[in-house]
């Protein structure tokens, strides 16, 4: 009897050893070595081709594609091809691992929770540096925190920008100046608030019909960074724009993290630098070219107004109650993070 007991122990401990063997051949086989794993990625970008958005999500792909020797590809697919033109499906898209990368403005993830929009407060923001030691500090850290809780792999931000406001009927120079104007925003319960709160009629609608909704006068205006209306060619439908900078306007680099997970050591870290160089180059060229922007937008006839202090001022005031609403919504420590 104890010979049999003990022939059966040894058994179980031979199929023991072996499971644990192949486990730590597995293992082995993903996380040391060299890579050799092909993969080829889905990548959405909200805008055109003609946007710094795309052009850095170009110069990502081309860098993760030389630097494995092709066994990584990246296709970049502009205008949100991918989610049938909706901005906020195709964050949902990246979330369930349907996508693989994105660039999505911060606006577009707090459709999913409104926490994200803290980042784009009302006049939070008095200028690029404070936005800069903001994201690389404290508030970027909190931002990731948030997206690792969504299932994204945070890679780094771009620059939508400060959004600025454009119109088909007059100059915006106070809130009175936006009773009644029908401004498109993005889909996000804090801009609806926001709208209603300065006086206009908000209207929500992705971006991808927004053009075709001021050429009909469906809207009377909408707001978007620079890089936004330009790339868009919105001078085409809008006459005026005013220079208020009332958002800033970030970009996530986003991957699916379980899909950031599988993959090989060494490969998270050729997709974790590409993207680190593409934010940084999409950064510069969209303040660079934001001159030049500019000044071609005037030259196709746009009419652009930038507020006195004492104009900004009363903005302001008319956007503080959005405080007061969202502080809970947002988290105490999160504004904090941001303030």
């Amino acid at each position: 009897m104890m010979k049999k007991r003990f022939s059966f122990l040894l058994i179980v401990s031979v199929i023991f050893t072996l499971i644990l063997s192949a486990c730590g051949q597995k293992e082995s086989a993903t996380t040391s070595g060299e890579p050799t794993e092909k993969h080829n990625l889905k990548m959405s970008v909200t805008v055109g081709e003609t946007s710094t958005w795309f052009q850095a999500a170009e110069q990502f792909a081309k860098e993760v594609n030389e630097k494995t020797d092709g066994r990584i590809t990246i296709k970049v697919y502009p205008n949100e091809q991918l989610s049938g033109g909706d901005s906020g499906k195709g964050v949902e898209l990246l979330a369930k691992g349907s996508t693989d990368l994105s660039y999505h403005s911060t606006i577009i993830y707090s459709i999913m929770d409104e926490r994200f929009g803290v980042a784009s407060a009302p006049f939070l923001f008095d200028s690029l540096e404070a936005v800069d030691a903001k994201f690389n500090g404290e508030g970027g850290e909190a931002i990731n925190k948030l997206l690792r809780e969504k299932g994204i792999e945070p890679l780094g931000f771009g620059q939508n920008g400060f959004r600025q406001v454009t119109n088909s009927v007059k100059p915006i120079q106070s809130p009175e100046d936006l009773s009644g104007l029908k401004v498109r925003i993005p889909g996000i319960k804090m801009y609806t608030d926001l709208w209603r709160e300065l006086g206009a009629d908000p209207a929500t609608m992705t971006f991808s019909e927004v053009f075709t909704a001021l050429q009909q006068k469906t809207i009377d205006g909408q707001e978007n960074p620079i890089d936004v209306i330009h790339s868009s060619k919105l001078n085409e439908v809008q006459k005026h724009i005013t220079m208020w900078n009332y958002s800033y306007d970030p970009l996530i680099l986003g991957m699916n993290k379980k899909k950031f997970d599988s993959l090989h050591p060494d490969d998270q870290k050729v997709i974790q630098e590409a993207a680190k160089n593409a934010n940084a180059a999409q950064i510069k060229m969209a303040r660079e070219k934001e001159a030049e922007q500019i000044q071609a937008l005037k030259d196709a006839g746009m009419e652009f107004y930038e507020p006195t202090a004492e104009q900004m001022e009363a903005f302001k005031k008319a956007s503080q109650p959005i405080y007061d609403a969202y502080k809970d919504k947002w988290g105490e420590d999160l504004l904090k993070a941001f303030q």
